[in-house]
This record gives structure tokens, sequence and C-alpha cells, in this order.
């Protein structure tokens, strides 16, 4: 259990933040800009993962802000990436299209002050009309459970680096975008955590805004579901179909999916299932 301090040690610093940005196909560092729009980004410890070709390569002439160019392809290997090459001891997920909020990494360190075991604390992101994003618990969660965990953006994340490497826990490159599963790796990726016993917390702190749509949010029903078919198999392995007449049922609650598509989507689920079954098996 975590004892709560009435004043809190300094374990963690704001020098101890690391934030990792995922990209592709940049030649100028010009994109950071808007990123941090209350302080030049050269004020921050910041890792890119450039996806690139060697033709057109980022380059960084700030001492705190280190480039990797990469000529592979996929989300999840660049976050992996980025982790095999941190240095920081809390890391920060982000993607190249978000806006930090000013004191973001102040309340990143408190959390981690007070909770200076956590494995990883997840936090609140707000949209273009500064509206949360999504319904987020109004307290603190010393414990995600799986409804917290499936409803997580990697945006939120923020990790206790030492933990991470010594689980030796990375995304799942079958998911992700430029997967073969295209969404769902940062639920995959918690609860790889959770199965080692290791600590999931939650802030009602905003740290970050973005402005566009999730990739879930563009994908059709049916695509979807085969998604979750393999996602729900990797995660909760035989007792998947419970989790996906659960997500169904929130679905039609939420006026997401409508009853003539269920057969449908259960049909997708199942592809995706033995799609994921067939993968395993051929890595064995």
């Amino acid at each position: 259990m975590f004892k709560h301090k009435n004043h809190l040690e300094k374990i963690y610093t704001i020098s101890d933040v690391e934030i990792l940005i995922s990209t592709m196909n940049r030649d100028s560092l010009d994109f950071l800009l808007p990123m941090f729009s209350f302080s030049h980004f050269s004020n921050f410890t910041i890792l890119i993962i450039n996806q690139t070709t060697s033709e057109k390569v980022l380059t960084s002439d700030y001492s705190n802000v280190r480039v990797v160019n990469s000529l592979e392809r996929g989300l999840s290997k660049s976050r992996n990436l980025a982790f095999e090459n941190a240095i920081g001891k809390i890391l920060v997920i982000a993607d190249d299209d978000v806006v930090y909020q000013e004191e973001f990494i102040d309340k990143i360190i408190t959390a981690y002050n007070k909770f200076p075991r956590a494995a990883a604390i997840n936090f609140c992101a707000i949209n273009s009309d500064r509206n949360l994003m999504k319904n987020y618990p109004s307290h603190s969660k010393e414990d995600l459970n799986t409804f917290d965990i499936l409803n997580t953006s990697s945006i939120e994340i923020t990790l206790n680096r030492s933990i991470l490497e010594h689980e030796k826990i990375q995304f799942d490159e079958n998911f992700g975008l430029g997967a073969i599963f295209e969404m769902g790796e940062e639920a995959i990726f918690l609860f790889d955590f959770k199965k080692k016993n290791k600590k999931l917390l939650f802030e009602p702190q905003i740290i970050v805004k973005h402005e566009n749509l999730s990739s879930s949010d563009k994908k059709s029903i049916p695509e979807r579901y085969y998604i979750q078919g393999a996602l729900f198999t990797r995660i909760f392995k035989n007792n998947y179909i419970f989790w996906i007449f659960i997500k169904l049922f929130f679905d039609l609650k939420q006026r997401k999916i409508e009853f003539r598509n269920i057969k449908n989507a259960l049909e997708c689920t199942k592809k995706g299932h033995q799609k994921f079954e067939r993968m395993q098996y051929e890595n064995k």
C-alpha cells in the first residue's frame, strides 16, 4: 500500500522528466513550437523518434532535445525505440500534435513525489474547446481498473522508467498505428504492468490538449470490432468474448452501434480473434 505524506519528499525534480515524441518525416524542429506555446521547447528534456527515410533526417542543435531517426514504421515501434534511448526518470508519452499546458511538469512531479513507486500515472487531456476529452474520475485513483485502462489514451500516460526497465515491458508491436491491428496498444501496455501487480494511478490534473479525433474514432464499426477481437484476445485470452459483449452493451447504450449491426460486429470480432490466434501459433 502507498503511504501518504504530509510533506512530500523531493524525490523527483523537473529535470527528471523527459518527453518522448513520436513523429514522421520531419526535417525541422519547428513542429515543437506550438506543442510548448508557453515556453521554448529547448527548456524541456525531449527525445524525438522521427520515422523517416534516409533522404529526410532531423537534427537538433539543442542539448536538451535529442533526435533518433528511424527507417522503421509503426507507432508502437516508435514508442519502444524511445524507451530504449530514454534517459529521464519520469517519461511522458507524446504525439506530435498535442499542446502541453502550463505547469504540466509540476503536476507530474507532484504526483510522482506523492507516489514514487507508481509504475504509471495517467492524467487528463482537454480538446480544442478546452473541455475534458472524456469522462475522467473526479478524484485520484490508486489502482486503475479494467474500464480505466481500456479508456486510456497514450497522451495521458506517464511512466516510471526504472520500473519500466526492470519489468522489461514494451508496447506490443502488433498493435497501434501502422501495425496489423491499428488500435489498443495503450491498453495492452498498461495491462502488462497490471498483470505484474505494478501500481497504475490516475490524477485528475490536466496536462495536455489534443485537437484531433483519435484513430479509433475514424474507424468503421467492422474495423473497430475486428481489432477489438484481437485486442481482447491479447488481454483477456479465453475470456475475450465476455468483454466483447460488455463493449457491445456500452456501444448500444451510447448509440455508437445499432442493433442491426450487432451480427456483423460479432463476425468481425471472430475474424480478429482468429487472426491473432493464428499469429500467436505461427510465432511459437
